[in-house]
Order: structure tokens, then C-alpha cells, then sequence
């Protein structure tokens, strides 16, 4: 948008011009949306497991869940944290919006033997989490059918 004022001097012949330039305004929020697309892959748990599938409903994630995870060589993590199996609990209670009765998500590779499993529940239950979830991947509709070793009649 364009004003020209025209006064009674006719010695000025300058005119007065009034736009916005959004060019830049355009720059800042496109590299926002890139600092966006960049940061969100990265809040998530990235670690190497081989989870198994599931058949299970998928249900709905907290918005700051607690990861514990077993990986293959039977390490635990917290998030992306490792920690000693002596060290889990007093690490889950460092955690500041973690409490009793939120839920703790345990991941385990496939290659972990349930009695590693069940001894990481043990602990967290000794430790008072008793609010356990375990997590899986989930099964591809084909795949979705009776689980292995079951019996039918």
C-alpha cells in the first residue's frame, strides 16, 4: 500500500511508502518449523531393543512416560540413561515427576530370558513400583493369531 501526500510546496517530490516486509517474518518461522522437525524424532527413547509384538489393543501414551528397558546384554536403562540393577530404584525416585503411582513402562529385547524380566519387576516392586506396564510392538494384522505353544483343543 502506497500513500502519496501532495502538498502545496511542489518542491518536495519524495512520497511515502508503508509496507510490511514479511520476508523475514516468512525466514524465522521456517527455521522454527526445522528446529520442530529436527527436536521431535529426538524426544523419544532411541535405544537398540528388539521388542516383540503384540496383538494387545494399543493404548493410549502418558505424557511423560518412564521408560525402564533390559537390552540384550541385560544392562538397564532409565530413558537413555544406563544404571546399575543396585542403582534402579534410587534413580527412579531421583526422577522429579516420577511418584509411586505413576507408570513405569519396562522394555525388553526379545533376546532377554523372562527370568531377567521378572527379576527387574521384582526389584521396582521392592522398591515400591508396584505400576507396571510392559511394552511391545504391534503385531501386523496377519500375524495377530493364537500364540505360540498354546494349546487347542
Amino acid at each position: 500500500m502506497a500513500v502519496a501526500l501532495n502538498d502545496v510546496d511542489d518542491d518536495d517530490d519524495f512520497s511515502e511508502t508503508h509496507d510490511i516486509n514479511v520476508t523475514p517474518f516468512i525466514d524465522v518461522i521456517l527455521v522454527l518449523l526445522i528446529i520442530f522437525m529436527v527436536a521431535a524424532p529426538l524426544s523419544t527413547v532411541d535405544l537398540p531393543i528388539d521388542l516383540p509384538t503384540s496383538s494387545a489393543q494399543p493404548q493410549k501414551k502418558p505424557d511423560k512416560p518412564t521408560y525402564v528397558s533390559i537390552k540384550p546384554d541385560l544392562t538397564l536403562a532409565i530413558g537413555e540413561n544406563a544404571v546399575k540393577r543396585t542403582d534402579l530404584v534410587s534413580s527412579i525416585d531421583a526422577i522429579a515427576d516420577m511418584s509411586k503411582d505413576k507408570y513405569l513402562f519396562l522394555r525388553a529385547d526379545k533376546a532377554v530370558p523372562y527370568g531377567e524380566l521378572m527379576g527387574v519387576m521384582e526389584i521396582l516392586r521392592a522398591g515400591g513400583y508396584s505400576r507396571i506396564k510392559l511394552v511391545a510392538l504391534e503385531a501386523p494384522p496377519a500375524a495377530a493369531g493364537p500364540a505360540q505353544g498354546a494349546v487347542h483343543p
